[in-house]
């Protein structure tokens, strides 16, 4: 079973954005996008080391809502910045301790916070314990700090950490 659906939570997901991208539930989109998380899957299977486990489905979706709220939130915002000009921006870096261990977990958190418009992961470190975020204006970077882990990491720890 595993070789013919390698990852079986991961090819419904890849047809559900497949249909999102396409805007479309014409059935030859549906199949394309089946046939599509089915064989991406299959043919990344040697880039994944080790199955990946969801502790918390409630987390993901959570982290998921979450996510999608930030994004739009975070557009508004960065396009008012952009309106008001240069000026009132207060860009900074800040250094986010890690509680996560997991390569996945760091990945995600990293590429989420990169998504999320206004911050940028700029560099993990060598011991993979903090996480050198810019965001685009801040004017209170512990509470940026505060707010990536409560809203990020803390979901990312559930849903993929034991």
């Amino acid at each position: 079973m595993k070789r013919w659906l390698p990852h079986p939570l991961l090819t419904p997901v890849l047809a559900i954005v497949w249909l999102l991208l396409n805007n479309s539930l014409a059935l030859g989109q549906i199949l394309l996008g089946l046939l599509l998380g089915w064989a991406i899957p299959c043919f990344t299977l040697a880039f994944w080391p080790e199955r990946v486990r969801f502790y918390s489905p409630r987390a993901a979706l959570r982290f998921a809502a979450v996510f999608l709220y930030d994004v739009v939130i975070a557009n508004i915002a960065v396009a008012r910045l952009i309106l008001a000009g240069p000026r009132v921006l207060r860009p900074c870096f800040v250094n986010v301790p890690l509680d996560l261990t997991d390569d996945l977990a760091i990945s995600l958190l990293a590429n989420t916070i990169c998504l999320t418009p206004g911050t940028v992961s700029a560099r993990l470190s060598a011991d993979r314990r903090t996480l050198l975020v810019h965001a685009l204006d801040c004017a209170d970077p512990e509470a940026l700090v505060a707010e990536i882990k409560q809203r990020f990491e803390v979901p990312l720890k559930e849903m993929l950490e034991c």
